[in-house]
């Protein structure tokens, strides 16, 4: 049964369309204000959002701004629930990325149909694009729509060896960058000549887009951290994909939010935490991301150097640290890899 969250501080309002909604067999949760939505929201994951605007602690905007800064419900569905009929209303909450607006009074039928349907192509889209770098199904749809002219279903791919680079600083972008296999590291070199990684890109995900986004050269260096396999998409195409179709680019800016809100959580840990607090959650997001096995005791298998990197702290640092973990059996290290063994603990470090 499909979970439907209401947030609404009207209670007759709420009320009538919860009881509308769960007339139609779905599960139904409310909210009386925004605040409460949230945290809500995080707690129940629902599969759609109903929210008004207008609220008392947080409006309607706070919501969906909150929400889709976390991986959990940066793409559910979200339904504008208000008495606002204003054109530039209706545009704001439509430019922050919301699937629907629906204004008060409403027709009951009126709003079941923009749930299925919100539903429905939300199902669609986790079918196709199941993970956030599960970009060739995306591409394959997009061309068979015929707005966008691909001459050959074949993309080029090639291949990388270790410490190759894709592409280096002050080029000009050419393409977005899937990579097939491997593991792809996006660096940035200070003016002191130490290396920041930015990002570390494994199968499936992608690269290189914000620069041609933003129509400018490369800011940083993609260089490939072992041998790997990188299917290109052509500058010409992938401006095409996010320019042509209205529910192609809101699709890509949705899955793009799962990057932006991970390089947020990254700037945060960097400020504010402690030594080992930093590698400690920089070893929870390698893990996530990168681990060598499945089903076992996660191992992490970068160099130092990278590692260090890639957390943002010098590396001296970083093999100290270590050393303290693997005292206190939080983690082990064998043939240089990096055996997480007690993940709660490391979660929740304290100091």
């Amino acid at each position: 049964m499909k979970k439907i969250l209401i947030i609404e501080d009207n209670t007759q309002v709420r009320e009538n369309t919860a009881e509308i909604i769960e007339l139609s067999n779905y599960e139904v949760f409310t909210a009386e204000n925004g605040k409460i939505g949230v945290e809500m929201a995080l707690k129940e994951n629902p599969d759609l959002i109903i929210c008004d605007i207008m609220m008392p602690v947080l409006d309607g905007y706070g919501v969906y701004h909150l929400l889709s800064k976390h991986k959990e419900t940066a793409l559910t569905p979200f339904i504008f629930l208000t008495a606002k009929s204003e054109k530039a209303d209706f545009r704001k909450g439509m430019e922050m990325g919301a699937d629907d607006y629906i204004t008060k009074p409403f027709d009951g039928t009126d709003l079941l149909h923009a749930i299925e349907v919100r539903l429905n192509k939300n199902e669609s889209l986790k079918q196709h694009y199941p993970e956030p770098g599960a970009f060739d199904n995306f591409l394959k749809d997009v061309r068979e729509t015929g707005k966008v002219k691909i001459e050959s279903a074949e993309r080029e791919i090639v291949n990388y060896p270790k410490k190759i680079y894709i592409y280096k600083e002050g080029q000009r972008p050419r393409a977005v960058y899937v990579v097939v296999s491997g593991k792809i590291k996006v660096s940035r070199t200070t003016d002191e000549g130490k290396e920041l990684i930015i990002s570390i890109h494994g199968a499936g995900e992608y690269f290189g887009y914000t620069a041609m986004l933003e129509d400018v050269n490369y800011k940083d260096d993609a260089q490939a951290l072992e041998e790997s396999s990188v299917m290109l998409v052509s500058r010409e195409i992938f401006l095409q994909l996010v320019t042509t179709d209205l529910e192609v680019a809101r699709t890509f800016i949705k899955i793009m939010t799962h990057n932006i809100s991970e390089k947020e959580d990254d700037l945060l840990n960097l400020a504010y935490n402690s030594l080992r607090k930093k590698v400690a959650y920089g070893l929870i997001q390698l893990m996530e991301k990168y681990q060598e096995e499945q089903n076992t005791s996660p191992v992490l298998s970068l160099s130092r150097e990278n590692m260090a990197q890639s957390i943002g702290v010098a590396t001296e640092s970083l093999i100290r640290t270590l050393g303290d973990f693997k005292d206190e059996k939080l983690i082990d290290i064998q043939a240089g890899k990096v055996i997480i063994i007690n993940e709660n603990k490391l979660r929740n470090l304290r100091y």
